[in-house]
């Protein structure tokens, strides 16, 4: 269940009247909707998406009860300080063709948060991290899910959970996760936060649509948390090696120690460092 506390909607930053305005994109964001708080952006906008919305609508939320990452983890969605969106898509694509759209959403916000002054660090296939007190640690994520009619995509749903304001962390997330706000040291204004990702998101998405990924995945990685041993644990089958680069469908290629290269499509991801693992997942 979803509400909308019409005197809260209307005082809070992320309200239509704060950031219609603001958009500069010809269709994202133009349909917009607002709720005070929900269960989970990505189910309104997928029941959006049956009753027939068009491509483009933004739902956005203050809080979430029941927020969701990758694997069927929560995302931590308190009220009034992090920004908590989902993007509906219909791209007339073959499903097998739309891997990509969770990497190129990921270096638009990339390049949003970049210019915000931070520096953003994306580690596949769905994290964003930034650099805070000497390290980088979570700050996004983005999961993308889809419905089709056979093979060709009904629509995509992507959503966004991104950390801004917010200065504490449940104790299983407080050593990896943090805000922009730790990292920069002062609050962040969300509705520009999501007009500009909007704006970063729209061309890249366009150019996807009328030329492959190419572009957007070169986007994706400048940004990239690439070069560095990873483990990769998929249906039970568990690979290591260095993580070096992504193919045009998305894939992370993984070198193991014998020069073999591993394309993986999902899976757990580990990444390591000298002190031990770095889970990739949180929020």
């Amino acid at each position: 269940m979803c509400g909308v506390n019409q005197s809260a909607a209307a005082e809070s930053d992320l309200a239509p009247g704060a950031v219609l305005q603001r958009l500069r994109t010809r269709r994202m964001g133009r349909a917009y909707e607002f709720l005070s708080a929900c269960a989970s952006t990505n189910d309104v906008a997928r029941a959006r998406a049956a009753a027939g919305a068009a491509e483009g609508l933004v739902v956005v939320a203050d809080s979430q009860s029941a927020g969701r990452g990758r694997l069927g983890r929560s995302w931590h969605s308190p009220p009034g300080q992090n920004l908590y969106l989902s993007l509906l898509l219909r791209p007339a694509l073959p499903a097998r063709q739309v891997a990509p759209l969770t990497l190129l959403a990921g270096a638009a916000l990339a390049r949003t948060l970049a210019a915000a002054g931070v520096t953003p660090r994306l580690r596949w296939p769905n994290d964003l991290l930034v650099a805070a007190a000497g390290e980088f640690r979570k700050a996004a994520g983005i999961l993308s899910e889809m419905a089709t009619d056979g093979e060709r995509v009904r629509h995509i749903v992507v959503g966004v959970g991104l950390n801004v304001n917010g200065q504490e962390f449940p104790p299983d997330l407080a050593e990896r996760a943090t805000s922009l706000r730790l990292a920069l040291g002062r609050t962040l204004d969300r509705a520009k936060l999501l007009v500009d990702f909007l704006a970063a998101f729209e061309p890249v998405y366009d150019d996807f649509l009328a030329h492959g990924p190419g572009l957007g995945l070169a986007k994706w990685r400048r940004y990239a948390d690439l070069g560095r041993v990873c483990r990769i644990d998929q249906d039970g089958a568990k690979v290591e090696g260095v993580a070096t680069d992504i193919d045009d469908s998305g894939a992370l290629l993984i070198r193991d120690d014998a020069g073999r290269i591993h394309r993986m499509i999902s899976g757990e991801v580990s990444f390591f460092t000298t002190e031990g693992t770095e889970n990739a997942e949180g929020g």
